[in-house]
C-alpha cells in the first residue's frame, strides 16, 4: 500500500463559519466515516466542533 491510501490529509473545517482550518492525517480503517472533533478556534476564542472538509 501507498502511504497516502492508508492515512490520507484531511482538512478539519470549523463548523462556526470562521473559515479556519486545521490540517491532520486519518486512519481510514479506524475512521471510515467524516471525522469530527471538538478543538480551538483562535478567532473566536472558543473550543468548537470541527468536521472533516472534502
Amino acid at each position: 500500500m501507498a502511504r497516502n491510501d492508508l492515512r490520507p490529509v484531511v482538512r478539519l473545517r470549523s463548523t462556526a463559519d470562521t473559515g479556519y482550518t486545521y490540517v491532520t492525517r486519518k486512519n481510514r480503517r479506524n475512521d471510515p466515516d467524516r471525522l469530527t472533533l471538538v478543538k480551538y478556534d483562535p478567532i473566536i476564542r472558543k473550543h468548537v466542533l470541527f468536521r472533516e472538509d472534502r
